[in-house]
């Protein structure tokens, strides 16, 4: 049997970057058992025979988040030899009230204090010895970030699991406390198993039950437990959970006053001055503006521009020069060798106007995915992104939303999937479910391809296209808060929103890169499955269809059979600007992978070739649209239903088919309104006429102003499909 190690420790306590350290590349993802929350799992380097588990970031073990909830189960079911506690060496006090907790799990602990150089460079010192002393276990002083001192910690942690465990708790707690775990942990030694606990764990769910732990008591029944436990509380004089914590802050506060010596200094840190200007009431919002502009500005209309313009010119194109020489590109290679080779026209169209043309159409826009990718990284490292969220605290809860409702956002903007996963952190159910139906609206990685795409084919790579989709994205968050937060199923108080701000860091290159990686990864792996056999499907229907002669090769994609499909459904888009049955066939497929709309264009306008008449493929997509109908194409492909795969991850979310449906419906709808508006009202006083649809796109207008401004009336009901509770 191996060693398994768990990492646990307080959200921003550089666990991560000591995963990451430990494992290197020998990592997979799963999910915990029975949830679909991710779970990172790797082999420590040098060391085959030792596991290293990622437990979600916690404050403690008190099951009130589903993080706190599944590190706790895994802790106490799974047991795992040792356990790291991360802990940050900066913030000491409010990092060892986890660490308290976990010295009476009964699995030996090693206190690994992490940002060892940050408590140095400003003048402070840790001693670790009457650390050590005080609470019983191994530790070490680390740097995850530059890796000091990380084989060290890991040698402890693996002494401390040959060991075992050495001392069951490091705080001793007042007489009636300590008499009340004293008389439980001997009704727990004297039951059999199942329902018996172990000698080492006895002490942790004697305190659960002592502070009235839910889980604690479905888990396990001790005969005698209320009365024990109505005793201590007497003698407490009341609620025994917060003594409890009480006492663990008292013997915290002592130990760090001990061991802890800082240098006397300004109160003021760095930190705290940049966050006078950052999170000013006032300038707040205009610099988060800038940031994000600035973001999808270097992305999508510069730095990445210039790398994807020479992918799809030059890689997928003709060709490029390299250091004097010409290369051609990959579709002059193949077209060279299939040539050669004799294949069948039809063959060599699959090769080259099928996977080439629609994968290489995606994979083109890898370039500007990972400079997105990277910056949005070095915002989440540098400590910027959780002021993010603290900035649209204030706003989102004007509107029935609190800013724990960004962070499945923020997630999203990478991949929907987890942002949409992420939203379990939310203990509201009616916040969260209103989260899961609106996360999808903020542009994910997948959409950088469609909005790159639209701008650079229609809008000339225009500074302005890529930073409204985001703009607007958040905009349809607030609205839709607005107007369901009026509903019986979505009305309630807002969630409380507490976040730790974590000060300014400069962000370490590596775990940048790696970050960055692991998403345009993702993104590529994708492209070489789901996007590949999607071009190749788009490729057969739009080159067969039924001649004179037959069914076979068509010599204009117009009478293949994707040009029948298409026309079948365009007219439902043509109130939008765009009911061609190429538009209408490319946003279908988006529902299977939004890149499939790049790719889809790509095999029906030979995003890989030069048009026989010279122009590029940006100018043979771009004839199919004037400029206004090519924006409402781009926002009905942003803000209508996400991808299968997101749509999956919803369905999990809510646990409820009806739910589902009521949110996939509202996302059509709201994508639909939208492109609607925007389209009808947009050609109305861009100098067309007044007709039917004029009046239609005034009506959602209307309808939509109405929705926003309507005073809320009746009283809360059940959401769709959720049963009344028996008065029985």
């Amino acid at each position: 049997m191996g060693v398994k190690i768990a990492l646990a420790g307080n959200p921003n306590s550089g666990k991560t970057t000591l995963f990451n350290a430990l494992t290197g590349s020998n990592q997979f993802v799963g999910n915990w058992p029975g949830v679909t929350v991710e779970k990172k799992e790797g082999r420590l380097r040098g060391r085959g025979d030792v596991s290293v588990i990622d437990l979600p970031g916690i404050y403690s073990l008190s099951p009130y988040s589903l993080e706190e909830v599944i590190a706790r189960n895994y802790l106490l079911e799974e047991k795992p030899d040792v356990i790291i506690n991360l802990i940050d060496g900066t913030n000491l006090e409010r990092n060892l009230f986890l660490t308290t907790q976990l010295l009476e799990t009964g699995i030996p602990v090693t206190a690994a204090v992490n940002m060892i150089d940050e408590v140095e460079k400003s003048g402070d010192a840790i001693d670790l010895a009457k650390l050590e002393t005080a609470l019983g276990c191994p530790a070490a002083a680390i740097s995850a970030l530059k890796g000091d001192g990380v084989s060290r910690m890991v040698d402890k942690a693996l002494a401390a699991a040959e060991r075992g465990l050495e001392r069951n708790g490091a705080v001793t707690f007042s007489r009636p406390i300590e008499e009340g775990v004293a008389a439980l942990s001997a009704a727990l030694a004297k039951q059999a198993p199942p329902g018996g606990v172990e000698e080492g764990r006895r002490r942790f769910y004697a305190l659960k039950l002592l502070e009235r732990d839910e889980k604690a008591a479905a888990k396990i029944t001790v005969p005698g437990a209320e009365g024990i436990v109505k005793k201590a509380e007497e003698e407490c004089g009341g609620d025994l959970e917060s003594r409890v914590a009480e006492e663990r802050y008292r013997f915290i506060s002592s130990l760090v006053s001990a061991c802890y010596k800082r240098r006397k200094r300004d109160a003021e840190t760095l930190s705290d001055r940049i966050d006078r200007v950052v999170t000013n009431r006032v300038l707040a919002l205009p610099i988060f503006g800038v940031v994000i502009f600035l973001i999808y500005f270097i992305s999508v209309t510069t730095l990445g521009t210039w790398v994807t313009d020479w992918t799809n010119d030059g890689l997928f194109g003709e060709g490029f020069s390299l250091f004097g020489l010409e290369v051609p590109g990959v579709p002059v290679v193949i077209g060279g060798l299939l040539e050669a080779a004799g294949t069948a026209p039809w063959l060599s169209g699959l090769v080259l106007d099928g996977i080439i043309a629609g994968v290489g159409a995606v994979i083109g826009f890898v370039p500007q995915m990972l400079v997105l990718f990277l910056l949005l990284a070095v915002l989440e490292s540098s400590g910027y992104m959780a002021r993010i969220a603290f900035i649209l605290d204030r706003i989102f809860r004007r509107f029935g939303l609190s800013g724990k409702s960004f962070i499945p956002m923020l997630v999203g903007t990478g991949c929907g999937v987890p942002g949409v996963m992420a939203s379990r952190a939310i203990e509201n159910e009616a916040d969260r479910r209103l989260t899961v139906m609106t996360t999808t609206f903020m542009p994910c990685g997948a959409k950088l391809p469609v909005i790159a795409m639209i701008s650079g084919a229609v809008f000339g790579g225009a500074w302005w296209v890529a930073p409204s989709a985001y703009f607007i994205g958040v905009a349809s968050v607030i609205m839709s808060g607005i107007i369901l937060k009026k509903t019986p199923p979505f009305r309630g108080d807002v969630s409380p929103f507490v976040m730790e701000l974590p000060p300014y860091r400069i962000p370490g290159a590596v775990n940048v890169l790696r970050a960055m990686w692991e998403r345009g990864w993702s993104f590529i792996k994708k492209a070489g499955s789901i996007i590949l056999i999607s071009a190749a499907a788009i490729w057969f229907l739009s080159s067969f269809g039924f001649t004179q002669e037959g069914f076979g090769m068509v010599e204009d994609m117009n009478d293949g059979l994707l040009a029948g499909l298409g026309s079948a459904i365009a007219l439902v888009f043509a109130p939008l600007g765009f009911g061609t049955w190429d538009a209408a066939v490319a946003t279908i497929t988006g529902l299977i992978a939004k890149e499939n709309v790049v790719g889809t264009m790509g095999v029906l306008y030979g995003f890989a070739e030069v048009g026989e008449e010279g122009e590029e493929m940006w100018e043979a997509f771009a004839s199919h649209f004037t400029v206004l109908s090519a924006y409402c194409f781009l926002l009905f492909n942003l803000y209508c239903p996400p991808c299968f795969a997101a749509i999956g991850a919803i369905r999990r979310e809510m646990n409820n088919p009806r739910w589902t449906l009521f949110a996939a419906g509202y996302q059509l709808a709201w994508g639909y309104t939208l492109a609607l508006i925007v389209y009808q009202l947009g050609g109305f006083f861009g100098g067309g006429g007044f007709n039917a649809g004029t009046a239609a796109g005034i009506a959602a207008l209307g309808l939509l102003a109405w929705l926003l401004f309507r005073r809320p009336r009746g009283t809360p009901a059940l959401p769709p499909g959720e049963p009344a509770a028996s008065a029985g």
